[in-house]
């Protein structure tokens, strides 16, 4: 076994989305600061409504993934496909853009603390002109697994020891093979995880503090920061003295050109024009 250890650390800057939505963005801060396949990481959390009440109005993507996991607060996703799914605390929609989408992402609450991260997970060439779909994924049906040390596990994407998630299982695996782990650490508590050698991989602590790795090569990660790894088949976390909850995610690069127009990701700028031709004509909102 190769353990990984801390490559690089991405401190996420204070930005706004949509409608002036406050975030956090760490991976996809700067322009092509990406961590193959994955292109953009924010955080949003907020007691204030003022931070989040206007949303994100109706928008079009094309080309990616989006992951949207709620920790606290109610959102509300409508497509132009007819699609409407609510998303509560501890729930996760999973959508893939495809050819193209056209949707909203609403507060379903008017107060409140509203906390929770999008994930944007590119697409290789080969599958970014598929039919969209989405996935509502509640709570329940996320497993949570329990750590020695008295920690948990919840298991999103990707599988810990025998206990796969409702995303890219052993019988439902994605090309990019992602892995996405929210993990609740006491303090000092420990927590090993398999990556498969090859990936990239990076940790997101979002409370508390951690380090990577063991012993003398262990290295601390501050809050609010993407810590990325280096290559290698394991991982472990420790976590400080006030606890931890942190992100993990990994996931099979492509290894293929990305060219970025705000929410278009295609291989070619070409084809950002064309994407761009096609909403504006109302191609992109046709079903494929």
């Amino acid at each position: 076994m190769t353990a990984r250890h801390l490559q690089r650390v991405i401190p996420s800057m204070p930005t706004s989305d949509g409608a002036g939505v406050k975030l956090r963005r760490s991976i996809g801060a700067q322009r092509g600061l990406y961590l193959d396949p994955f292109l953009m990481l924010d955080e949003f959390g907020t007691d204030n409504p003022g931070d989040y009440i206007a949303g994100f109005p109706a928008h079009p993507h094309r080309g990616f993934e989006t992951v949207t996991y709620m920790l606290d607060g109610r959102m509300q996703h409508r497509d132009h496909l007819g699609n409407v799914g609510d998303l509560g605390p501890g729930g996760v929609q999973w959508m893939t853009a495809g050819r193209g989408v056209i949707h909203s992402e609403m507060p379903l609450q008017e107060s409140g603390r509203m906390r929770g991260f999008q994930l944007w997970i590119n697409l290789p060439a080969a599958e970014k002109m598929k039919p969209a779909g989405y996935r509502d994924i509640p709570a329940a049906e996320i497993p949570e697994v329990a750590l020695p040390g008295g920690g948990t596990v919840k298991v999103i994407a990707g599988t810990v020891g025998e206990v796969s998630g409702p995303v890219n299982g052993p019988s439902n695996r994605l090309s990019t093979d992602p892995l996405y782990l929210d993990i609740e650490l006491r303090a000092g508590g420990r927590f090993e995880q398999a990556i498969a050698a090859g990936h990239n991989a990076f940790v997101y602590a979002y409370e508390g503090s951690l380090s990577i790795g063991e012993g003398a090569a262990a290295k601390a990660i501050p809050t609010q920061a993407a810590g990325v790894l280096t290559p290698g088949d394991t991982v472990t976390l420790t976590a400080g003295p006030n606890g931890l909850r942190a992100v993990l995610i990994a996931g099979k690069p492509i290894g293929e050109p990305v060219v970025q127009y705000g929410p278009f990701v295609m291989n070619t700028r070409e084809e950002i024009e064309q994407a761009i031709r096609d909403y504006n004509d109302g191609t992109l909102a046709k079903a494929a």
